[in-house]
């Protein structure tokens, strides 16, 4: 059989956590009275266990105040959705980045976005319930997972050079610019 799934891996639920002078900690939503609002919790041996396998993995430490995120139960979910195949093949595209990248020291504030009305912001504690919450894809998290899931890994991309490779633009030179409605159409799509 075949799986495909599109844009699911960055919709699944992720863990948030900070760097603190104390070790990562777990950011938790509170109710301040007059709004939600991040709180970090108490040490929690799953994150401090996570946050220093990708340390180790990376190479360096993330500094102090540096915010992420990661999907806690991937290798458990992937191995649920490959369990009902005897041979097929996952096929995954999403957004993302390989660990070093999604890591990257500059990416103090992690990658999760929030799309609402075709705006995007980084702030999930607002409009609660209507808008949409995503964050990008650790395609090494997804590899790793499918390797502890007992999967074979063909290869990653990202989806805008999965897109590109498949002549994304090549199409898109089909339409004449000169017909500016359906160009300018056509050129927002590429963008989206």
């Amino acid at each position: 059989g075949v799986v495909l799934g599109n844009e699911v891996l960055d919709a699944l639920p992720v863990e948030r956590f900070r760097v603190t002078a104390h070790g990562p900690r777990r950011l938790m939503v509170i109710w301040t009275g007059a709004g939600l609002d991040w709180a970090e919790g108490e040490e929690d041996p799953a994150v401090t266990a996570t946050v220093a396998r990708l340390e180790s993995d990376l190479g360096w430490c993330l500094p102090e105040g540096y915010t992420s995120e990661y999907v806690p139960h991937l290798a458990d979910w992937l191995r649920a959705i490959a369990e009902p195949l005897t041979a097929g093949v996952l096929l995954f595209v999403d957004y993302g980045y390989p660990r070093r990248a999604y890591y990257h020291p500059e990416r103090v504030d992690g990658t999760l976005l929030c799309h609402y009305r075709h705006r995007v912001h980084a702030d999930p504690l607002i409009l609660p319930g209507l808008q949409d919450i995503t964050a990008s894809v650790d395609f090494t998290a997804v590899a790793d997972a499918a390797h502890a899931a007992e999967l074979e890994v063909a290869g990653y991309s990202c989806q805008n050079h999965f897109l590109f490779g498949c002549g994304l633009m090549e199409l898109l030179a089909e339409v004449d610019p000169t017909d500016t409605v359906r160009y300018l159409e056509q050129v927002r799509q590429v963008k989206l």
